[in-house]
């Protein structure tokens, strides 16, 4: 462990809501939406519901274990050596040396030993490794900006300091030992910031202000220190590149919904521009080098929804808006502040949240640009790759249970240095959502977690297109009515319901993209099915999508599920066949990301095993498949969030978001005392071996 010094073990002071977060993890992070009714009625079938015998696979791939796919170390031009489709029904032999085979002759490089479970309030990472913390909330980025002070938080201060809890995390080099830091901020926890919180009705304005400015995201300079694989704030300087972006930045709105009757308001008669980003949580970059921040639960932030025009409800209702209370308990009251978020009075102004925002990280002074031709949904995540055709494409997923996989792909390719085309990719092309079927007989989907008679959950899939520009492909709505209110669309279509789709990567070894699906307590026995397995999911699992033809442009794709998340004694779990004993337990899927190597690294969000989130990694190829094993725990009560292995691989971002947030932890009584010994403080945290090997050796 990296700190040896003795740290008290806490006790559990409430019991976890479903999934294993604690209840003011939910109250503040989602406005509670577990304990709402879910809010996708529409009535989509299941896998169980479909005669498999019925669907014609021609031209489909099939999962089983990832495929024979063989690629080039590249995502783009790499040879596709995907079978070619056989006869429906006709079963795919793979080749030992796939993906999931028995093929020995691929290198995880990941030798180190496992951390163990466990309640510490600290940040532990394996024997011969260190940490330390890069940048804390409250902590300068700007310049003017005063030292943080708990006691004597103001919100000019805060809109020049590091925001409250970070999410996504991102990394652009400035040289060898120089690079920017970008991070979302999530949302605000204020029971933890201020003493004596009670509500937003009773806080004070400038509490609600303080709230506001510590939403939106940092871009921080840093600077490696010595030749370590530790990384630190740069304190001095000019730090020309360093910004916040909060609630109250000016935005430009983009794309083919950009000013459209449903985003105007009084404020923007021209519906174009746009006040600021809420709840960002995951994200991405682009191949141009600028940041793709993901708005997730934005829908929390609004009062009044009472009191909008009857014909507007269902469309609120369907993104967990409350249509029957003035003000929803737990609301933070930044209407009290801002009247633009009191649905009564500006019932447009919500239909402007929810979007991907793209930041350019190298000029300080551009304007964010939220990017409409990618949907509006609680967005998680929209990691860019290219079609073996130079096409841009975005894999998003909506963190919701029973919501849906998306994908965009541009209608231009992307030229390397050509920054005048690329910059239009993301405004021009067709978004798409998954609908995923299963290759088992329903009756072998029992919901026990039992692998069907071929040995793995897999099926096939396919990308239905939702709009294209100005042009709709769901009956009944047009391309502006898709594209703000895309669950709808997307419901129409008849997508397939997940268990909280959350972050999607491709791997830059197999180009498989792979998603983390956090849990669903709510899907019934009735409603498993061969990509969602378990009804009351608590543990979630993680998704495999090979496209056809090895191409993020294909429309048709394969699928399975390597990981099955639980405690490994349960026999319900799966790790792709690898020795359950030898694996560490894991639960809640969340962010996802990769090292050079291709090992799949999983930060966990809610742990429904009892003990803290970590960050755990897991091989995908050869003998190692399926061995997950715990790399790092957080301080009590904090999720796991970023992660991020650097290129060099000698270095790992987590940010370490809402550590003490346990139900009745105030300032006054925390949970928790990390970082620093005192109040709690949401951060960003580096790891690295000591000896100066890379990650996971």
């Amino acid at each position: 462990m990296a700190n040896p010094s003795p740290r008290r073990t806490l006790p559990l002071l409430s019991t976890p809501h479903k999934g294993g977060r604690s209840s003011l993890t939910c109250a503040f992070r989602c406005g509670n939406a577990c304990a709402h009714e879910v809010s996708n009625p529409s009535d989509n079938a299941y896998f169980g519901d479909i005669v498999t015998e019925a669907l014609s696979r021609r031209g489909m791939l099939r999962a089983g274990a990832l495929g024979a796919l063989v690629v080039s170390t590249g995502l783009v031009g790499a040879a596709a050596a995907v079978p070619a489709a056989a006869d429906p029904g006709d079963k795919v032999k793979y080749k030992d040396d796939v993906v999931g085979g028995n093929g020995s002759g691929h290198s995880t490089g990941l030798t180190f030993t496992p951390v163990a479970p466990n309640k510490l309030d600290a940040l532990t990472v394996p024997p011969g490794y260190d940490q330390s913390v890069v940048v804390r909330w409250g902590d300068p980025v700007l310049p003017g900006a005063p030292a943080f002070n708990f006691d004597n938080q103001t919100a000019d201060a805060q809109a020049k300091q590091f925001g409250y809890n970070c999410d996504f995390v991102t990394f652009f080099p400035l040289g060898k030992d120089r690079a920017l830091l970008w991070v979302n901020h999530e949302y605000t926890d204020e029971n933890l910031m201020f003493r004596g919180y009670t509500d937003g009705t009773a806080a004070t304005l400038e509490q609600i202000k303080i709230g506001m400015a510590a939403h939106g995201g940092s871009l921080v300079e840093i600077e490696r220190v010595g030749k370590t694989g530790k990384w630190a704030l740069v304190t001095s300087g000019r730090r020309k590149y360093n910004r916040r972006v909060t609630p109250a930045t000016a935005m430009r709105i983009s794309g083919p919904a950009a000013g459209s009757a449903l985003l105007k308001t009084t404020a923007d008669p021209q519906g174009r521009t746009v006040k600021g980003m809420l709840n960002n949580c995951a994200g991405g970059t682009t191949p141009w080098g600028t940041i793709l921040t993901a708005e997730e639960n934005w829908n929390q932030y609004f009062v009044g929804g009472n009191g909008v025009p009857e014909n507007q409800k269902a469309n609120l209702a369907r993104y967990g808006v409350s249509t029957t209370t003035a003000i929803p308990s737990g609301s933070r009251r930044f209407d009290r502040v801002e009247e633009r978020f009191d649905l009564a009075k500006h019932p447009n102004e919500i239909n402007r949240f929810g979007w991907i925002v793209e930041i350019d990280p190298f000029d300080p002074d551009s304007t964010p640009i939220k990017r409409t031709a990618l949907g509006r949904m609680a967005h998680e995540a929209a990691t860019t790759t290219l079609a073996k055709d130079g096409r841009l494409v975005a894999y998003m997923g909506d963190d919701s249970r029973f919501e849906y996989i998306y994908k965009f792909v541009s209608k231009g390719r992307y030229i390397p240095g050509h920054d005048r085309n690329n910059r239009d990719l993301l405004d021009e092309g067709t978004l798409y959502v998954a609908k995923l079927t299963g290759d088992s007989p329903a009756a072998e989907i029992d919901g026990s977690g039992k692998l069907p008679s071929d040995g793995a959950f897999d099926g096939s899939g396919e990308w239905i297109p939702l709009v294209s520009g100005n042009k709709s492909f769901v009956p009944g709505m047009t391309a502006e009515e898709v594209l703000v209110f895309t669950r709808v669309a997307a419901d129409k279509v008849g997508a397939t319901k997940m268990d909280r789709p959350e972050d999607m990567e491709r791997n830059p070894v197999n180009g498989a993209v792979y998603l983390a699906l956090t849990n669903n307590t709510n899907r019934t026995a009735a409603q498993v099915d061969e990509a969602n397995p378990r009804p009351s999911n608590r543990h979630g699992h993680i998704l495999e999508i090979v496209e056809q033809k090895d191409d993020a442009g294909a429309l048709k794709f394969a699928w399975s599920l390597p990981l099955v998340c639980g405690d490994p004694t349960d026999p319900s779990t799966y790790f792709s066949g690898f020795d359950k004993t030898k694996v560490s337990p894991i639960s809640c899927p969340d962010n996802v990301a990769f090292d050079k190597d291709g090992n799949l690294w999983i930060a966990t969000d809610g742990n429904a095993l009892g003990t803290n989130d970590g960050l755990f990694v897991m091989p995908l190829k050869g003998k190692e498949r399926g061995w997950v094993r715990q790399f790092m725990t957080m301080p009590y009560g904090a999720e796991t969030c970023g992660p991020l292995v650097t290129d060099d691989q000698r270095s790992v971002f987590v940010a370490v978001q809402h550590p003490g947030e346990i139900t009745g932890a105030t300032p006054d009584n925390p949970s928790s005392r990390w970082p620093d010994g005192d109040q709690p403080r949401p951060s960003v945290a580096v790891a690295w071996h000591k000896q100066g090997k890379k990650i996971g050796s």
